[in-house]
């Protein structure tokens, strides 16, 4: 798939508001009909190359005037430097169909509790929106943890929704009146959210941030628990079947490198520092291309490889369930 194809929605930036000291939001205006759910992120194209990279449509369908994407600046970051350091208003940005199934809308609840860390308040902060306007009478509560006050982002917003739901703020440093000190704990879960079995927990946040929220929520009773990430996470200890299947290169050899039955190819290759560009970890963008040499597998999508190219035996290391020992090309 062509990067024209995979990004084929040209917005333009209307104007650039800086939210934090490293965090900034571009509006952009969409002169078609973009459709897209509260909490789903695009794949953005950068500059005139032919890399993408997934960031979450900050706005929220049906409420907000222009579509948006809140990011933080990364040091060094290709996809960061250009879209908060060199896009200026007026400037094109060419975004893919909405990706992913973090929304509200597809996980529908009475009770929800949101948590956030860092810029993972973006895609909460747009399903909040939408709870409030097309749902007011859902319980929501919002539990958001940041280095300091300074870096809450969406700060007067979330100060005017916590007249409907509630609200928590957990800074490191420096916490203002009304603020927790510290980091999320189980004994904060337990004061804040004590009927945690009946709520929908969806979460976003740093993979550290998530993986020990997710043990505390479903310690504290939480059932279904969905969590928004682009960096792959290993399936859960408790589902481990013991099988254990190898991965070799031919051009990087591995020694031991091993990994369990179930999972992707591509959380094999990161496990073991094999290098992949993996972005929408969907099936959708086709980053994650990779030629097997041998072994058995099935994969769950194809989307931008030709038949000359499956043949070959390239997959989507995202969409790919080794079935055995794999050797890579």
């Amino acid at each position: 798939m062509n990067i024209t194809t995979l990004c084929p929605w040209r917005m333009q930036v209307h104007h650039v508001i800086q939210e934090t000291p490293d965090v900034w939001t571009l509006a952009l205006i969409d002169h078609d009909f973009y459709r897209w759910q509260a909490g789903q992120f695009a794949l953005v194209r950068i500059g005139n190359s032919e890399e993408v990279r997934a960031y979450t449509l900050s706005s929220t369908p049906g409420q907000s005037r222009f579509i948006t994407l809140t990011i933080r600046y990364i040091e060094q970051g290709k996809g960061s430097g250009w879209l908060t350091q060199q896009v200026k208003p007026g400037d094109y940005v060419w975004l893919s169909d909405p990706q992913g199934s973090f929304s509200c809308e597809q996980h529908p609840s009475s009770h929800y509790l949101l948590l956030a860390a860092g810029c993972g308040i973006t895609p909460i902060m747009s399903m909040a929106r939408w709870l409030h306007h097309n749902r007011p009478e859902t319980d929501v509560q919002l539990i958001y943890s940041v280095r300091s006050p300074r870096d809450v982002i969406f700060a007067e917003e979330l100060q005017q929704l916590s007249s409907w739901l509630k609200l928590t703020i957990i800074a490191e440093q420096q916490p203002e009146a009304q603020m927790l000190a510290g980091r999320l704990t189980r004994d904060i879960l337990a004061q804040q959210v004590p009927d945690m079995a009946r709520r929908t927990v969806m979460m976003c946040g740093p993979q550290p941030y998530m993986d020990q929220a997710e043990s505390d929520v479903r310690a504290a009773g939480a059932v279904k628990v969905l969590r928004e990430q682009f960096t792959a996470a290993a399936p859960e200890e408790e589902n481990d079947s013991g099988v254990r299947y190898r991965l070799s290169s031919a051009s990087l050899p591995l020694q031991g490198a091993e990994f369990p039955a179930g999972w992707s190819l591509l959380a094999a290759m990161e496990q073991h520092k094999v290098p992949v560009e993996a972005v929408c970890r969907a099936g959708v963008c086709g980053c994650c291309k990779t030629r097997v040499a041998r072994g058995e597998y099935q994969t769950s999508s194809t989307t931008g490889l030709t038949e000359a190219e499956i043949a070959a035996g390239y997959v989507l290391a995202c969409s790919c369930q080794p079935a055995g020992d794999i050797e890579l090309a």
